[in-house]
């Protein structure tokens, strides 16, 4: 039985038009949410950003809808650049997303709640949706500067 392909458009239409309210963060009341869709060697991630006041909720699907395991990760005082990390929901933790949810931290500055579905056995699939929302996060400003960060 053939697979439909997923129309990336279709879906990212449809996940916008769903957005409650989409308002600015900086004046510290606000939830800010992005989502977008990118195909990547013929599998189709989808990602889902909310910004809150002091912490990104992000999640990331492949292929489905569907929730996947959900990870916390915060800095840990009083180092900032030592990043506690636990899996809230799914089970025993993985590499695939606290590894994510782990540099996320550290690029951020910020606590991180992700949901990712995204298979165990594709490292370079975990890889490219990184990179993604890296390059996103770098492009709505979630990130912080080089200099406040850490050297990782």
């Amino acid at each position: 039985m053939a697979r439909e392909e997923p129309d990336v458009e279709v879906l990212n239409e449809a996940i916008s038009s769903a957005l409650v309210f989409n308002d600015e963060v900086k004046d510290g009341g606000g939830v800010q949410i992005t989502c977008f869709s990118e195909v990547v060697n013929d599998v189709a991630l989808h990602f889902q950003i909310l910004r809150l006041p002091k912490q990104i909720y992000v999640w990331i699907g492949c292929d489905s809808a569907k929730l996947g395991r959900i990870y916390a990760a915060a800095p840990t005082r009083p180092q900032k650049d030592m990043i506690s990390v636990t899996s809230i929901l799914g089970g025993a933790s993985d590499n695939t997303g606290a590894g994510i949810a782990r540099r996320l931290v550290l690029k951020t500055g910020l606590n991180i709640i992700l949901a990712c579905n995204i298979p165990k056995n594709s490292p370079m699939l975990e890889a490219d949706a990184e990179k993604m929302l890296v390059q996103k996060l770098i492009q709505l400003g979630y990130t912080r500067a080089k200099a406040e960060g850490s050297s990782s």
